[in-house]
Formats: C-alpha cells, sequence, structure tokens
C-alpha cells in the first residue's frame, strides 16, 4: 500500500465520518472540547480515537461516553509510558540547569553585573535538552504508532509495549516504508494545521472553523496510522 493510498484512505474516511453528519460531527466536537477542556482528565475523544485504531471502517458514532472514558482514559496510559523517557530527559537537563541559574542570580545580586557565562550555560543545557528530547520523541513515536494500534486492536495495554511483535510487524512493512510513510504523515499534517491556523485568523467565525475541522483532522491521522499499521505483510 502506497503512502497516496493511505492518505487518500484516511482523507475519504474522515470525510465520510462527518460530511453530511452534522449531529455526528457535532458531537465529535463536543467530544474533543470535554477532552481539552479537561486536559484529558475526561478523554472521551480519545475514547472515540481508540475505536477508529481499532479498524471500524466506517467511522463509528459517537456513542456510549462511559466507554470512550475508559478507553480514553486507557490510551492516555499508553501515551504517558511512552512519554515518560521524554519527560526525564527534559526533567534531568532542566535540574542541570539549575546550578547555572542559581550561581547567576547569586552573583548578580551581588555585584549587580549580569554574569553571561552562567546565562550562556544555560541556555545550551536547555537546547541540548530540547535537541536530545525531540530526537527521543521521534524515535519513540515510531515506536508508538504501532503500539498504539496494538492496543486498540487487542484491549489490552500491554500489547502496547510488545516490542518484539512490535519490532517484528514494522520489519514486515518494512522499515524504510514505515519511516517514510510516518514522515510523509507528519508533513501531511503540517499542511493542514497551517491551513487550519490560516482560517482560524478569520474574524469571528475563525476559532469556529478550526474547532470544527481539528476532530476530521485527527480521524485523518489516526485511521492513516491504523491503514499503515494494516499494510504489514
Amino acid at each position: 500500500m502506497s503512502i497516496s493510498t493511505c492518505a487518500s484512505g484516511s482523507f475519504a474516511y474522515a470525510q465520510e465520518a462527518v460530511w453530511g453528519k452534522w449531529k455526528q460531527w457535532i458531537l465529535l466536537v463536543v467530544a474533543y472540547l470535554i477532552t481539552t477542556i479537561t486536559l484529558y482528565l475526561v478523554p472521551v475523544f480519545n475514547g472515540y480515537l481508540v475505536s477508529v485504531l481499532s479498524g471500524k471502517v466506517p467511522a463509528p458514532e459517537v456513542e456510549n461516553w462511559g466507554k470512550l472514558f475508559v478507553d480514553g482514559w486507557k490510551l492516555n496510559i499508553v501515551s504517558l509510558i511512552y512519554m515518560l523517557p521524554v519527560i526525564i530527559i527534559l526533567i534531568i537537563f532542566g535540574a542541570a540547569t539549575l546550578p547555572f541559574a542559581i550561581a547567576g542570580a547569586a552573583m548578580g545580586d551581588m555585584t549587580g553585573v549580569v554574569p553571561y557565562q552562567f546565562i550562556i550555560g544555560a541556555v545550551l543545557e536547555l537546547m541540548a535538552a530540547f535537541i536530545i528530547a525531540t530526537v527521543a520523541a521521534i524515535i519513540i513515536s515510531l515506536i508508538a504508532y504501532t503500539g498504539v494500534v496494538r492496543f486498540a486492536k487487542t484491549g489490552s495495554i500491554g500489547e502496547a509495549f510488545n516490542f518484539g511483535a512490535i519490532f517484528e510487524h514494522i520489519g514486515e512493512i518494512g522499515w524504510l516504508n514505515y519511516i517514510f510513510a510516518v514522515i510523509a504523515l507528519w508533513v501531511i499534517i503540517c499542511v493542514f494545521a497551517f491551513i487550519i491556523g490560516i482560517l482560524s485568523a478569520i474574524p469571528f467565525l475563525g476559532w469556529l472553523i478550526s474547532l470544527f475541522l481539528a476532530p476530521p483532522l485527527s480521524l485523518f491521522t489516526w485511521r492513516y496510522v491504523t491503514m499503515l499499521y494494516e499494510n504489514a505483510a
């Protein structure tokens, strides 16, 4: 399955889920708002995405909110565990900048002169943290995409971290094919996000347009990931 097939199929999937189905679209927006406003503490939209990741075709109806809540929290747990290495890196490097900040503040208080060497040291530490965390996030994302689909299809959080099966599955797709497909997805998301950003600048209606476009973009993204997963030989 080519990248264009994944992209066109995912676009058709997201379009079919909302176009002409205003009740469904509004319910998706409501679920999305609840999830974001509560800072993912009530992750009903994430729960809906679990059904998308499980491979349901066409896109399912927005219903059974209790199940959406439970599935959303399961996805939250999987995502948080995958994010832990990045969080740890940021914490370690953030702590490493404290000596520079404390020393700089102390010397500034005593001399009234800003010690630029300490500022430069802190900035370099933060830049290093950002670069390392970004690289780690990219690598982890490649594994996590397959992991979350395994979780959604099996209903088992443990399967999201069955790394032997995950690496074997990606190998069946082909590592280069898989990496190029994920990069293509990121490029497509950036393009759509840029367009949504422009539309959001429209006076009065911009925020509403961006709000209604966010759920279909999420559906496109995770349907693409699911189709890529199902592309294994």
